[in-house]
């Protein structure tokens, strides 16, 4: 594996390019008009997706590592099955709640080594909160970290102003997480069982891969995925939550989520702290 040190620096070249890909995102996102276009696969895409995309791949360029983005998924199988490293971007994280306008959008960059993601970073635009992490050196919350076009800081700067995740918690009640775009009848179903077990369970929907998060922040226990989602959408969340010491599963083999597969699409998974035993 690389060295710490470089590690450290390719962390603070992610976290600089997520910053700045908020503000290219904060342009679009408080203008008066946006376009939307819709993919292949008729999910939205619109300027600030691009230009995010654009920023990201610029930055990570300069690391000579390859970069697997959402916007630049078309890399087959045969070229990438041979990297050890390689980052895994969502430039846009949570494009349908860009659209509706309620900031529960992130930026998402995950460096993955051998499959598994060993350093992760989360932007938040809109408030500027960042979760950022790094293999045995645990993850991190920062915030009120707003959005420059020049941004650029080392990941050992930040962690002066940052807090060690997960936070402590007195909550008596379980918080589950859900998707606000993406419930199946299956996830309902298991949310179901849950609460029969549990008297003092909450639903708490949102958007993006601020459901990882704040599993990692210590603000919710449960995060049942029982529909489809892509590798850039939970590698850099399942970042945060392991360096936070805590796991993203397999719902059926309860096995490690991992990464670079032929299929760039996830078995279900579960994501919680351990505070519910299901």
């Amino acid at each position: 594996m690389i060295e710490l040190p470089e590690l450290y620096n390719l962390l603070s070249i992610a976290i600089s390019a997520a910053v700045r890909a908020g503000f290219k995102i904060l342009q679009v996102y408080n203008s008066d008009d946006f376009q939307v276009n819709l993919k292949s696969d008729r999910t939205p895409l619109t300027l600030a997706d691009r230009l995010a995309h654009e920023e990201i791949k610029n930055s990570l360029s300069k690391t000579f590592i390859p970069v697997l983005s959402e916007e630049g998924r078309n890399i087959l199988y045969e070229e990438r099955k041979s990297w050890d490293y390689f980052w895994i971007v969502d430039p846009l994280d949570g494009t349908k709640e860009f659209i509706k306008r309620n900031g529960e959008f992130t930026v998402n960059i995950a460096l993955i080594y051998e499959h598994v993601p060993i350093a992760g970073v989360v932007y938040v635009p809109v408030t500027g909160k960042l979760y950022f992490s790094l293999i045995n050196e645990g993850a991190y919350l920062a915030d009120n970290l707003l959005p420059t076009e020049d941004y650029s800081e080392s990941v050992e700067s930040i962690k002066k102003l940052a807090i060690r995740l997960p936070l402590a918690t007195n909550r008596e009640n379980f918080i589950i997480v859900e998707s606000r775009s993406h419930s199946t009848p299956e996830t309902i179903e298991f949310i179901n069982r849950v609460q029969y077990k549990y008297n003092n369970v909450e639903l708490l929907p949102i958007g993006s891969s601020l459901k990882m998060c704040l599993i990692a922040e210590g603000k919710a226990d449960l995060y049942p995925r029982l529909s489809l989602s892509n590798e850039w959408d939970t590698a850099a969340g399942q970042a945060i939550v392991e360096g936070a010491g805590l796991s993203v599963k397999v719902y059926e083999t309860n096995e490690r989520l991992l990464y670079n597969k032929e299929e760039l699409i996830n078995p279900w998974f579960i994501v919680s702290n351990g505070r519910l035993n299901i």
